[in-house]
């Protein structure tokens, strides 16, 4: 038998957040997208081992009181060889959202920012990225998971790093929990 949660509406666990913070998915959708592929098609009948290179990269943008839009990039570049002319393809996909985060601690909220909305984000991104580089005459190809708990962490350690140069300035402030 279903035990009744007298506080939540949905039935679900309440969410470990301080009382009174709210988090919301408002939309999701892409922002830019872009494919080249500057050799098709001679480059359908090379036979090199492609090396592929990754750029990720993330923007948030306050908008209205509670609402926040980040917007999550990613960039595949795929290679034969080195140079700039052994391009096969670049593949670039900015996947945004909005999301209202009211109610969180400064340091909670740099956090929920920079981990939680990305991991929304991410998937379709990924999906995208998959999808282009399928259209464009490519085998599939599937991102890994990323962790970005742990890019967040070095981003905060390099962020305190920057803010601490030597033994001077004794009074610094901190960014958030590390």
């Amino acid at each position: 038998m279903a035990e009744q949660q007298p506080d939540n509406a949905n039935g679900a666990a309440a969410p470990a957040q301080p009382a009174g913070a709210q988090f919301s998915v408002e939309k999701i959708y892409v922002k830019d997208v872009s494919f080249e592929s500057p050799k098709a098609p001679q480059v359908f009948n090379e036979q090199a081992q492609p090396q592929l290179n990754m750029n990720l990269n993330q923007r948030v943008q306050k908008v209205g009181e509670n609402g926040y839009e980040v917007v999550l990039g990613i960039t595949l570049t795929c290679t034969l060889g080195e140079g700039d002319g052994n391009t096969v393809y670049v593949a670039e996909v900015q996947q945004a959202g909005v999301f209202g985060l009211s109610g969180f601690e400064p340091n909670v909220l740099d956090a929920m920012l920079g981990t939680h909305c990305p991991n929304v984000l991410y998937p379709y991104a990924r999906q995208l990225l998959g999808e282009l580089i399928q259209a464009g005459g490519f085998p599939p190809f599937l991102l890994q998971p990323i962790n970005f708990e742990a890019l967040y962490a070095e981003g905060l350690r390099q962020r305190n790093a920057k803010q601490q140069p030597g033994a001077g300035n004794g009074d610094s402030e901190t960014v958030g929990n590390a």
